[in-house]
């Protein structure tokens, strides 16, 4: 029913992805394959939504309706199994904010962090940034994947360590973790009395044969602990409406981070934000399941791609996520020189490995949320590129 097949031209809209590749790779004419939002048009059904607000002529101060909660609540009960009730929702300018202010609101400076790296690469400044102590569970790769190392998780907790920020799903190594997995880390977070701060803004982005399981679903005990990230950002494409929600069962954690929203002043958020929101969680079901369908196609022809004409490079399975966590060691390059390969001699912006912490030297995160078309060209570019160094 939808054609993301069809081409795009963001030049010039003010994108980041594409506006910014001259001052981020040093020329504007790389693909860019490199910021986690999606080359595809905006559904008609959101749209059409913002449309009609927008045809009120009136944009004052707004409150988010009762079909913006009950949207959030029905979505999560029928996608992922997971009841959520009205006031547990907290409305925030977006996830990234909501990590500096869990970090803010849950611990002290001087506490310690802990992070599971390589990870998204804003986990580190949401900690370091206000004073606390960093502290890494680094993944482990292993023949079958990358899996959480649960013996060092425990080693690594301190008298001082108050938190563990995870990445469920993960970006950039794409698992979408087991319940078995989840129940693991929970328990060793609840044994040391730790707060889990959950990013699951990828949860809708499973790919078909796994599941997201949320992480406060697992039990009410673990429910008190968590403090959930979720958006339709990275789900529909929304990132730019800067709307995001925090979901809080235990009522004295959310009465300290509602401390710290309110005394920001971000409470009022974004009438169109709201209003998209609302459209996509109200209708985006078939949209949905239709783009994951896309997608899948995308990562399937990318890793068929690579052991066919580039085994240099080598895939991790994507579980999740729209991004493809690829490991280049055997260019023996890394760093600074892995990326001036793939932007000057294959005219690709790809994110590299090293951002995202330790574990990620000599990987690269590229974003296939594009035409089909596009990533052909963009996989031919890294092909020849590959070939001129054999």
């Amino acid at each position: 029913m939808w054609n993301f097949d069809e081409p795009v031209n963001r030049e010039g809209s003010g994108c980041i992805k594409y506006d910014l590749r001259k001052e981020t790779f040093g020329k504007s004419d790389v693909i860019p394959m490199w910021v986690a939002d999606m080359d595809f048009l905006t559904p008609e059904f959101i749209v059409k939504a913002l449309q009609e607000r927008l045809n009120h002529n009136i944009y004052g101060y707004s409150l988010r309706s009762p079909q913006y909660y009950s949207s959030i609540i029905s979505w999560h009960k029928r996608r992922h199994n997971w009841a959520i009730e009205k006031d547990w929702i907290i409305y925030t300018p977006g996830v990234v904010p909501a990590l500096n202010m869990a970090t803010l609101a849950f611990t002290n400076p001087g506490d310690s962090v802990i992070v599971q790296p390589p990870v998204y690469f804003p986990f580190f400044s949401a900690v370091e940034s206000h004073g606390r102590k960093l502290i890494y569970n680094r993944l482990a790769e292993t023949a079958d994947g990358w899996r959480m190392d649960f013996d060092a998780l425990e080693k690594s907790i301190e008298n001082s360590t108050k938190m563990l920020i995870l990445s469920n799903p993960h970006n950039p190594v794409g698992r979408a973790w087991t319940r078995e997995e989840l129940v693991k880390i929970t328990e060793i977070c609840l044994r040391h009395n730790l707060l889990i701060l959950s990013d699951e803004i990828h949860c809708d982005l499973v790919l078909p044969g796994y599941t997201h399981v949320p992480v406060a679903s697992l039990s009410p005990e673990t429910a008190e602990r968590t403090v959930t990230c979720i958006a339709p950002s990275k789900t529909f494409n929304l990132a730019g409406m800067s709307t995001s929600s925090i979901i809080i069962s235990n009522p004295a954690l959310r009465k300290e981070f509602r401390k710290i929203t309110d005394s920001l002043h971000i409470s009022n958020g974004n009438i169109f934000g709201s209003v998209a929101s609302e459209a996509a969680y109200t209708s985006g079901d078939q949209w949905l399941d239709e783009l994951l369908t896309y997608i899948d196609g995308n990562i399937e022809f990318t890793v068929d791609y690579l052991g066919k004409m580039i085994p240099e490079i080598i895939p991790s399975v994507t579980e999740a996520t729209y991004m493809i966590w690829l490991d280049c060691r055997k260019l023996g390059m890394k760093g600074s020189e892995l990326m001036n390969f793939f932007v000057n001699n294959a005219g690709i912006g790809m994110n590299e490995g090293s951002s995202f912490g330790p574990g990620g030297e000599g990987f690269m995160r590229m974003n296939v949320a594009t035409t089909r078309a596009v990533l052909k060209r963009a996989l031919e570019n890294i092909e020849r590129a590959v070939s001129s160094i054999r």
